[in-house]
């Protein structure tokens, strides 16, 4: 492969492979390693392109996920494991490399992926992000194999909380504010206690207090199908209620277990879910809407008001729509049971929880 014709990403992002996946393979000797140690007291460090290759083993380590546009390596590091995300070179995805990394080097919670290192060399980019063991949510509700729909109802209550905490910072607490830009439930993921990391900020936009950045041809279109907001397609804005919207849909995947958007048949999830959604205000009662796979082991009124937030959020006027903070206040209200069962703790600084 020709170096020269590839940017390259470190993806936090966790691949539904163990560490025996490299079994028999030699630990990569990189005199870098102990970036992963030292990487969240001194910050993010610099490396070279030479410290990259050493530490991938030149790109000969195992392919654990392929796309249209990148590889996915993984790589074992002084006993650590990072999934290593190699994209192919254009301009765009430089700008996407840079959007990404100026992003990162500013934010700091517990439930955003961790910036430990970078390359920004001219030809090449390279985040070295925390790896997620537990892969990502779309994959633990949707995927194939024993992970999809063992998510049990207080881990979904929770994750659904923690994502919400990331994004209240963001929006609020960051300094520029930023919005995320593709919320969606592969750009969650799950680390080794479960615990969930908004990663993926190659969309991400700062420097904006409320709703304004009008979409310019310079930029494609933000966001991924099933959860992009109707309004900003309609008006090219890029607002806070924009992620708002977003995170409603993720809400409704994990109340129902379904897709935000049926590849096949090309249904939306907000679609099909419409007349119940209308009807939420009045009713109140989310029975019908919970994933089937549950069964009974659900919260009913916890449900009821998962689906009344979900159905707030992705409501056509942004307007009306809560704001991340609105939203994390009514999950903490409304979810205590399954917070507690599984040991999330309140935040005590306004956005630092024990999740």
């Amino acid at each position: 492969m020709g170096i020269q014709r590839y940017r390259f990403l470190f993806c936090g992002c966790g691949a539904n492979a163990a560490a025996g996946d490299l079994e028999g393979e030699d630990d990569v000797d990189c005199s870098v390693a102990d970036v992963f140690e030292k990487g969240g007291e001194a910050g993010p460090r610099r490396l070279s392109l030479a410290q990259v290759e050493a530490m991938t083993g030149g790109f000969t380590s195992a392919v654990v996920g392929e796309g249209g546009f990148s590889t996915v390596y993984l790589a074992r590091l002084s006993g650590a494991l990072a999934a290593v995300k190699v994209h192919r070179s254009s301009e765009r995805l430089h700008r996407v490399f840079r959007q990404e990394l100026d992003t990162l080097l500013r934010v700091r919670h517990p439930h955003i992926v961790r910036l430990l290192a970078f390359c920004d060399q001219q030809e090449e980019g390279v985040l070295v992000l925390e790896f997620a063991a537990n892969g990502n949510l779309h994959e633990r509700l949707h995927g194939g194999g024993k992970a999809a729909g063992t998510m049990p109802w207080a881990r979904r209550v929770s994750v659904a909380l923690q994502v919400a905490r990331a994004l209240e910072y963001l929006h609020d607490r960051c300094e520029p504010q930023v919005v995320h830009g593709d919320v969606k439930a592969s750009n969650v993921l799950l680390d080794a206690s479960m615990s969930a990391k908004l990663c993926d900020f190659g969309s991400a936009r700062m420097g904006f207090s409320a709703a304004v950045r009008p979409r310019s041809s310079a930029h494609t279109m933000l966001g991924s199908p099933g959860y992009v907001d109707p309004h900003y397609i309609r008006s090219g804005m890029v607002t806070k209620k924009s992620d708002v919207y977003s995170f409603g849909v993720l809400l409704l995947e994990l109340l129902t277990g379904m897709e935000a958007f049926g590849a096949e048949e090309g249904r939306l999830l907000t679609a099909v879910l419409a007349p119940r959604l209308r009807a939420l205000p009045a009713t109140c009662d989310a029975r019908g809407l919970v994933d089937d796979r549950l069964g009974t082991a659900y919260d009913a009124a916890e449900a009821d008001a998962v689906a009344a937030l979900a159905a707030s959020c992705v409501g056509e006027n942004p307007s009306l729509r809560p704001s991340m903070a609105d939203v994390v206040r009514t999950l903490e209200q409304t979810a205590q049971g399954s917070i507690s069962s599984v040991a999330v703790g309140k935040r005590s600084d306004g956005h630092h929880g024990k999740l």
